[in-house]
């Protein structure tokens, strides 16, 4: 490093939105390694708050992860040895966030008449699905909150002394023996956070419990032995211990969905508070994506059908679709969610397919030569960068994401380069290969025949489709228009969008 605010490689620096104080910050990892040694790189850690896998994740739920994905991605970028930790949540988590009540878990399985550990393993495996199919990488840790419960149970007994009180219900934690409570949410009131139903008997509407009794006459399907009696850790306690014993604390980042900011996130600081004995709050940074807002209320799994990835591919869209759909909104903005919005940023990643497409078989044209393949091309060392310092492209990109996740401001520069025949292919290739390290839309890698996802309702076959399609360029051709408009309605018909003006002349998707 050249100071102490520049990153592993020089650049810019990387500047990060904190919630905690709300402001931007220059990221300055915890762990610096040594200047100048490869084997001892400065290192990012960071947590993110996963899903209670009580039922399949939605999109909303789903920004979460392409926004953390992102952050690690630009992390690994900036040149950071990336520790990314997610927790799954498998117990603990209430309904509505409340105090008493039902486990989400619990009531999941009572319904279905299962275990609740295959709940838990058929939701987690289609969480993880979901993960695959938005090419969100794998972090280093898939932390499960059951594994970790006798360490819960340890962490409550170290500040039970001092910070907690035991209620008929269960151990409450009391948020009046730490410093600056709610300072995160910056919704402090005399009545307490609102969302919090009141249980009987407790000091301050804030107060959260730690640890909670499973009532007499019960069983619950997860119980453990405590000292405050059988029964199961709270919510908010799964993340303090597991990203205490992943990370250590302090460590660089926390992030989670923007709704964590209101009760989760600051009950963890207060028990972080609590356990360290000092006003740290175990991240440096907390980060939060904002809401996917979507007008018709299919978001809420109440909801039925409600909008969960893959309904999107059930209706022949793409996931990564969806992914450069979140990309093209900063993390910290609301984004509305439309069927209009995610089939135009499949356009617009259909669009960037095409053009690699035609330009090499444009170069090919040319000379009459084979075309390196883009899928081919490697991401571009930083000591290689200066070949293209003239033009300011990867510069302006990393520019752009160092600025607390400025996607929508990369996103152009992608298709500025592509679209610069100033450039040989192979360098542009690179360079590409390059930026989609951060965005992760996998645009040299796929074709466009990759991007056509087969509807659920579809009847006709890809083979027919083909077929008509070869037909209507023999009749246009021959300059039979009333036999080609015959086929487009033909196709049309069957739920099939012909794309025209294609010089490779065979593109075309199926519609809803």
């Amino acid at each position: 490093m050249t100071d102490a605010h520049a990153s592993p490689f020089s650049g810019p620096p990387l500047k990060l939105f904190n919630s905690l104080t709300r402001e931007l910050e220059i990221f300055q990892p915890v762990h610096p390694g040594v200047p100048g040694d490869p084997a001892n790189p400065p290192e990012a850690r960071v947590y993110s708050c996963g899903p209670t896998v009580y039922n399949y994740p939605h999109i909303g739920n789903m920004r979460a992860y392409v926004f953390a994905d992102t952050l690690g991605r630009t992390l690994s970028f900036k040149g950071y040895k990336l520790t990314h930790v997610i927790n799954i949540t498998d117990v603990g988590h209430l309904t509505d966030d409340a105090d008493a009540g039902e486990d989400k878990m619990e009531k999941m399985a009572a319904e279905k008449a299962q275990s609740i550990w295959d709940i838990a393993r058929h939701y987690t495996e289609a969480y993880w699905a979901d993960v695959k199919a938005l090419n969100i990488r794998q972090p280093a840790h898939w932390s499960i909150a059951t594994d970790y419960v006798p360490q819960m149970i340890e962490f409550a007994k170290a500040i039970a002394d001092r910070h907690c009180y035991e209620l008929e219900g269960g151990l409450y934690f009391d948020t009046s023996t730490v410093a600056n409570y709610g300072a995160l949410a910056r919704a402090k009131t005399e009545d307490g956070e609102g969302r919090i139903e009141e249980v009987e008997g407790k000091r301050h509407a804030a107060d959260f419990a730690i640890w909670r009794k499973t009532p007499p006459g019960e069983t619950r399907q997860m119980e453990w032995d405590s000292p405050w009696g059988k029964g199961a850790p709270g919510w908010h306690l799964e993340c303090s211990v597991m990203s205490e014993a992943l990370l250590g604390f302090p460590f660089d980042i926390h992030t989670g969905g923007i709704d964590h900011r209101e009760i989760h996130h600051p009950n963890e600081i207060a028990q972080n508070q609590a356990h360290s004995c000092s006003d740290a709050s175990g991240a440096r940074i907390w980060m939060h994506n904002n809401f996917l807002i979507e007008r018709s209320g299919k978001m809420s799994k109440s909801a039925g059908e409600f909008l969960r990835l893959q309904l999107l591919i059930d209706k022949g869209y793409h996931p990564l679709a969806y992914r450069l759909m979140c990309l093209q909104a900063h993390y910290r903005s609301e984004l509305e969610f439309s069927w209009e919005g995610l089939g135009a940023a499949l356009t617009r990643l259909k669009r960037m397919l095409k053009f690699i497409e035609v330009q090499r078989w444009k170069e090919h044209e040319k000379t009459g030569q084979p075309v390196r393949s883009q899928k081919d091309a490697k991401p571009l060392p930083r000591s290689e960068w200066h070949r293209f310092a003239i033009l300011g492209y990867l510069g302006d990109f990393e520019a752009a994401i160092s600025d607390d996740l400025n996607t929508p401001k990369a996103l152009p520069i992608i298709e500025a380069i592509l679209g610069d025949s100033a450039i040989s292919l192979t360098d542009r290739w690179e360079m590409i290969a390059t930026a989609d390290e951060v965005l992760g839309l996998n645009i040299l890698r796929m074709d466009r025949a990759d991007l056509r996802v087969r509807p659920k309702v579809a009847t006709i076959s890809e083979a027919e489709i083909e077929a008509a399609l070869t037909r209507r360029k023999e009749a246009r051709a021959a300059k039979d228009f009333a036999a080609s408009d015959k086929l487009r309605d033909e196709l049309i018909a069957a739920g099939v969008e012909v794309m025209d003006g294609d010089p490779l002349g065979w593109d075309w998707r199926l519609g809803d």
